[in-house]
């Protein structure tokens, strides 16, 4: 599988944005999906996550704010981000995987795109 994020920019305190990760190489919808983002100086978090039957999981930081979505058709998978924060700024990654996990990890993904960055200002 291959994945290709986008979406990513500088937006203020309280904006929105719309991320986008498009797969493709394999059947998309079989796999779980993963969001990840990575701050200068700080380890690598798992945000948000939704499963092939459409299960979404989210961080205590971004639930209520966040919200992940897939269209299988268009083998691609949305982040969307309202209310933002300047702690939401990061590197932002998606990952697809097809075992089976249940809540957030970082672990057990077998397939990343390439980082977006996201800036938020204060």
């Amino acid at each position: 599988v291959q994945l290709q994020a986008s979406g990513g920019g500088l937006v203020q305190a309280g904006g929105s944005l719309r991320l986008s990760c498009a797969a493709s190489g394999r059947t998309f919808s079989n796999y779980r999906m993963g969001w990840f983002r990575q701050a200068p100086g700080k380890e690598r978090e798992s945000v948000a996550a939704i499963t092939w039957s459409g299960d979404e999981y989210y961080a205590d930081s971004v639930k209520g704010r966040f919200t992940t979505s897939r269209d299988n058709a268009k083998g691609t998978v949305y982040l969307q981000m309202n209310n933002l924060k300047p702690e939401d700024t990061a590197v932002y990654y998606c990952a697809a995987t097809r075992r089976f996990m249940s809540g957030l990890s970082v672990v057990g993904y077998d397939y990343w795109g390439q980082g977006t960055q996201v800036t938020v200002s204060s």
